[in-house]
């Protein structure tokens, strides 16, 4: 197969990374896409850095092996404590979410005022907090670890009354703070917008990071000759670690239709695995 007929890979650890497939989806429909959901071993918001390290490492390989031209690294967490030191190693191009996401927020803050809600795995790392300060060192970042908010919208409670009032709770002090932007630091949060809106009013822009990941696709794909302009819709595949439990009837949710092929791997994951340099 040449290089620009090879998929795009999203990757993530259950079914938050949806939101980005469903952008990419949208706005690439030649290109084919492969879904590798690490179901087997979600959530990654509570483990260690080092356990995710090690399982990113993992996939990745099997990724490369699979012979993906692309690598969306749709899990904030994976994002925040992987990549960075992930990206040299790896000849497939990559890209996270928290980069085209800061760089979104830069561009829509009007008093340089940003919040920031993720997993506490991605809170904890620092890495958005970092990013915004590098970019530009006026701004200041107000940071929330909301741990409660992924499993109510995987319950199906997004827009509960049990919810607003866990992000009343959760936002008060990004409220009171008085940011004008808030980051939606982890891939389930977009679905949250109706009451994130409410709680925060309409003055707060909140900034999910799909959009702008969609457009680092397409312009790193057009730099290197890879993004496929011609031909019929691409096929979708999801490989998940694990098939049972209840990422199908979550995944409708985030999609709005049935899921298509769907495939288990199998995956060894070695803590000190070497990241595989282009195989494919």
């Amino acid at each position: 197969m040449s290089g620009a007929g090879r998929p795009i890979a999203v990757f993530d650890s259950g079914v938050g990374g949806l939101t980005v497939f469903r952008a990419i989806r949208r706005g690439l429909p030649r290109e084919s896409l492969v879904y590798f959901g690490d179901t087997a071993n979600l959530p990654y918001g509570t483990k260690s850095p080092e356990t995710v390290r090690g399982l990113v490492r993992s996939h990745l390989n099997f990724l490369a092996r699979y012979g993906v031209k692309f690598v969306v690294v749709a899990c904030n967490t994976a994002s925040a404590v992987a990549l960075n030191g992930l990206t040299r190693a790896f000849r497939i191009p990559l890209v996270g979410v928290i980069d085209p996401g800061v760089q979104e927020a830069l561009a829509r803050t009007r008093n340089g005022r940003i919040g920031v809600v993720g997993t506490r795995a991605t809170i904890a790392s620092g890495a958005y907090q970092r990013r915004l300060a590098a970019a530009s060192p006026g701004t200041v970042a107000v940071a929330r670890a909301c741990p409660l908010f992924v499993p109510l919208i995987e319950e199906g409670w997004a827009n509960s009354p049990v919810t607003r009032r866990v992000a009343e709770e959760y936002l008060a002090p990004l409220k009171a703070a008085k940011i004008d932007t808030l980051i939606l630091g982890c891939t389930h949060y977009p679905l949250l917008r109706p009451v994130l809106r409410a709680v925060l009013g309409p003055r707060v822009t909140l900034v999910d990071s799909s959009d702008a990941v969609l457009r680092a696709v397409r312009g790193e794909l057009a730099a290197r000759g890879l993004l496929r302009a011609r031909g019929k819709r691409g096929r979708v595949t999801f490989c998940l670690t694990d098939t049972g439990g209840m990422f199908p009837r979550v995944a409708r949710r985030f999609l709005g239709a049935t899921l298509g092929r769907v495939v288990k791997v199998d995956v060894e994951v070695r803590a000190a695995s070497v990241v595989a340099r282009g195989r494919s």
